[in-house]
């Protein structure tokens, strides 16, 4: 498989609340961006017809983070591959079973595994009884390619550990990926977008320093040329 262009690598996480607005901006940055990702309050207001009207502007990641037993895990990733969504998630902690059904249900695209949210620091992990972020990610990593899984999230600060630990093939995206000078929002672990390819992500998720730009193309654009300015001659 080809390595993806600048542009392809680029995921504009469509955190909106209504449809006709997020399906406008695809509209707009159709042919600028790579994916369109749609998340749980966009789904959860929309359902399917947020997938098949984003779907016209180009290809959907559907950020859902399934965790349930294998069986429910199953249908509904048959369930949401037949709306032609290319990539889909769920929680690498639901176990190899569970991870298994995913990739066995979602026949359109690739699964990716979530281990540790970005939003979560070593301390509330400390909190929560759950290792540091750096060695949970890792044997959640492990767990997920041994089971079939095609690719992985993964923070900025996680990802040389983690190509260490799978090797080159999966494919690996990064949320909590910020241009120079952009804030940091919620998310506690971040990265530029030169800085997350040179360290091995595949795919750059980058949501409110596109959406709610003045001008949401030239803001694309311009993570566009960062990453093409990180990749190898």
């Amino acid at each position: 498989m080809n390595a993806p262009t600048a542009r392809e690598r680029l995921v504009v996480a469509l955190d909106l609340p209504d449809l006709d607005e997020a399906v406008r901006l695809a509209g707009r940055l159709a042919g600028h961006v790579g994916w369109f990702k749609v998340g749980l309050e966009l789904f959860g207001a929309w359902g399917p017809e947020a997938v098949h009207r984003i779907g016209e502007h180009g290809s959907v990641f559907l950020d859902l983070k399934l965790h349930d037993i294998p069986t429910t895990v199953e249908r509904a990733a048959a369930r949401l591959s037949a709306l032609g969504a290319g990539l889909l998630t769920v929680h690498a902690g639901g176990g190899p079973a569970m991870l298994r059904a995913a990739v066995q249900g979602f026949a359109s695209g690739r699964v990716l595994a979530v281990s540790v949210l970005t939003s979560l620091s070593d301390e509330e992990l400390v909190l929560l009884g759950e290792e540091r972020a750096a060695e949970r990610v890792v044997r959640l990593a492990r767990v997920a390619v041994e089971a079939g899984v095609p690719g992985l999230v993964c923070a900025p600060p996680d990802l040389v550990r983690v190509r260490t630990a799978i090797g080159p093939d999966p494919l690996v995206v990064t949320p909590g990926v910020r241009p120079a000078g952009s804030t940091p929002d919620d998310h506690a672990r971040v990265a530029t977008p030169g800085g997350a390819l040179e360290e091995g992500a595949d795919l750059l998720v980058v949501g409110r320093p596109i959406v709610r730009a003045d001008d949401p193309v030239a803001a694309a654009d311009g993570v566009v040329a960062q990453i093409a300015a990180a990749e190898p001659a």
